[in-house]
């Protein structure tokens, strides 16, 4: 791998003309006010495989990543966290969901902790959201951990979903993160950044910018969430986070690529272009174009239920070319974290399980399929999808 000039370095000059946030650290890093943008990344390989997950966090670390994700799920990966902490020097932050009890375990162990409200709901139902924000909070204090509230499109709290019109998917995002910072701030702390991530550049444009415009003084983690495979998702990820660092808002960044797990150095590499180009000036991008076939794929994470996921979405690409000036959206996600809400959102989406693949026409499922039986009906679906949008455009046939 070729050397990766400082980040450090190179994002010195984007300090003037940013938001006035607080500083928030992460262990020996900074964020927000003052300090450079910090890069960060995700381990895909399985937790409690500690060798392969120290290993790639140790790459990335080397690649240029300020700060490293992984997730834990379970007792089995807190107890693998322990092992793996003393085999890497990257800072550490862990990716809760549904367990937030898990965050006991791990606070002693990194330096920041990412719970997306969305998912707080799952786990002890009979429990107040407040409640257990708090027990959170708690244990990050007592061991100097930062949080990220990480708010995420697939994964609104459906409490505030239903709140709002059926198409207004930004409003339950925005006050989902206004409610926990407010929770946070009553609580007396104050280490905590948010981030605000959907699949479409457009909406994480106006989402930060929203979010931003009301609290200034909280530090923002930037990235379009599923933003699928290179280059495409690389496109779309610097049409959205250019601008808004450009505008002076975002304090850390991760580009979310569909990649096997030799090549997630590459999200890292993409996110020190960035920052580098808007150090530099070079601030023009091409919006990402609307109306154009468009492939909605998770990065590879340790969620992914079977790695033929990553070869899956690759093939799904290849596949649908022939549809690339159609107006449609297939979302191909690894596994349940997100995969039922962006699948929703899409005109087709696959929900990938250990063995099978869940094929979905919008909310509706249309059954489970084979690895090596999917491809040929979701050309079918999406050859329905087309010839049905080409009826409509001729208008109705004469009775």
């Amino acid at each position: 791998m070729s050397a990766i000039p400082n980040p450090s370095r190179d994002t010195r000059d984007i300090r003037q003309g940013r938001n006035p946030t607080r500083t928030v650290r992460i262990g020996c890093l900074g964020i927000g006010r003052g300090h450079p943008i910090a890069v960060q990344s995700m381990c895909a390989t399985k937790t409690q495989d500690v060798e392969a997950t120290a290993a790639q966090a140790e790459m990335l670390r080397q690649a240029g990543a300020a700060v490293v994700r992984i997730a834990v799920d379970s007792e089995a990966d807190a107890q693998a966290l322990v092992r793996i902490r003393d085999r890497t020097a990257v800072a550490l932050t862990v990716d809760l969901q549904e367990n937030y009890r898990l965050v006991v375990q791990v606070a002693p162990l990194v330096q920041k902790v990412r719970y997306n409200p969305g998912h707080l709901y799952h786990h002890q139902k009979d429990v107040p959201w407040e409640d257990k924000v708090r027990f959170i909070a708690e244990a990050a204090a007592k061991h100097g951990c930062a949080l990220r509230v990480g708010v995420n499109c697939g994964s609104v709290d459906p409490a505030l979903r239903d709140k709002f019109p059926p198409r207004d998917k930004l409003s339950p995002m925005l006050e989902s993160a206004l409610r926990h910072c407010e929770l946070l701030d009553r609580l007396g702390f104050d280490q905590y950044c948010v981030s605000l991530k959907d699949s479409d550049p457009a909406k994480v444009i106006e989402i930060n910018r929203r979010f931003a415009a009301q609290r200034p003084d909280v530090p923002l983690h930037l990235g379009v969430t599923e933003a699928g495979m290179p280059p495409e998702g690389i496109l779309k990820t610097r049409s959205a986070l250019v601008p808004l660092l450009a505008e002076g808002i975002g304090d850390t960044i991760r580009v979310s690529l569909t990649l096997p797990n030799a090549r997630k150095h590459e999200e890292v590499a993409a996110g020190l272009d960035i920052v580098r180009d808007v150090v530099a000036g070079r601030i023009s991008v091409q919006p990402w174009r609307s109306g154009q076939l468009n492939i909605v794929s998770c990065p590879s994470c340790s969620r992914v239920e079977n790695a033929a996921f990553v070869e899956l979405a690759e093939k799904v690409r290849s596949m649908t070319q022939y549809a690339a000036e159609a107006n449609v959206t297939i979302a191909v996600m690894g596994c349940r974290v997100n995969g039922p809400g962006e699948t929703d959102c899409a005109d087709l989406g696959l929900w990938c399980g250990p063995r099978y693949v869940n094929l979905k026409r919008g909310s509706q499922t249309l059954g489970s399929f084979g690895y090596d039986e999917i491809l040929p009906r979701l050309k079918q679906e999406l050859d329905l999808i087309l010839a049905d949008r080409k009826r409509d455009d001729r208008g109705a046939p004469l009775q």
